[in-house]
């Protein structure tokens, strides 16, 4: 069975048909630059791009940077424009998209959701902590198996400052930090995550799960257990694309 996943992110729009026999991607994903200004209209745009790229007609499953309630209204937008704020994005991109039926969830949750099904906390109990580190920290909580669901821990506040401003993937960019110096920068952070969560495991998503030999041998001093995302970047579609296959 396949199913259509869009991932949108603050700095790109990808997506692909999805395989959920086998928690992949059915064909090589498409990727489009998140436009900026990150209007509603001017991302579903291109989201429609995407989507247009492999002429799909069938369930289309989106992931959104910030707080999804219900599956369709947005509640919070911190790495794309403030106008999505109280955006239907079910029924917007659902317009755009010709009428096809869209399924709207927090992109970390979606991650989260497909790492538990097909990847690195596959079958593990207790509670479960995956972060996505890129333009800022997404989070997703699992209890036993069971998603908590917008859980924003990017926007802890560490040492006085937001945690996804001095930790994210783009803070590293931005500051020009070494793989140890920002490593050291998620050890604090995990470690205060660690400090109000008591999780078994943290599961390290995001682009930089690619290279998580640069940064989590540097990483020291946190009793749950860390590995990277076994899906990498591509979770978040997957997890997309598993979301509307149950319509939820």
């Amino acid at each position: 069975m396949q199913i259509f996943g869009v991932d949108i992110g603050g700095s790109g729009i990808k997506g692909a048909p999805v395989d959920l026999d086998k928690g992949d991607l059915a064909q090589e994903r498409c990727k489009v630059l998140t436009p900026h200004p990150s209007t509603p209209d001017a991302v579903a745009d291109g989201v429609k791009e995407v989507v247009d790229h492999f002429g799909w007609t069938g369930p289309v499953g989106v992931t959104f940077p910030g707080v999804v309630t219900d599956g369709t209204t947005i509640r919070s937008a911190a790495n794309v424009d403030k106008s999505w704020v109280d955006t239907d994005a079910r029924v917007l991109l659902g317009d755009r998209l010709g009428g096809l039926p869209v399924t709207v969830v927090n992109d970390a949750d979606a991650a989260g959701v497909a790492e538990m099904h097909f990847g690195a906390a596959k079958g593990r109990r207790g509670t479960v902590v995956l972060l996505t580190f890129g333009t800022g920290i997404g989070s997703a909580v699992f209890v036993d198996g069971v998603l908590v669901p917008n859980t924003e821990l990017g926007h802890l506040e560490l040492h006085g400052h937001e945690a996804e401003k001095r930790a994210s993937s783009k803070a590293r960019e931005d500051h020009e930090l070494t793989w140890e110096h920002w490593a050291h920068r998620v050890q604090k952070y995990l470690a205060h995550v660690e400090m109000l969560f008591s999780p078994e495991l943290f599961v390290i998503g995001g682009g930089v799960s690619r290279k998580s030999e640069k940064f989590l041998p540097h990483i020291q001093g946190i009793k749950a257990e860390i590995v990277p995302a076994q899906l990498q970047n591509n979770a978040g579609i997957v997890g997309a694309a598993m979301r509307a296959a149950t319509g939820a």
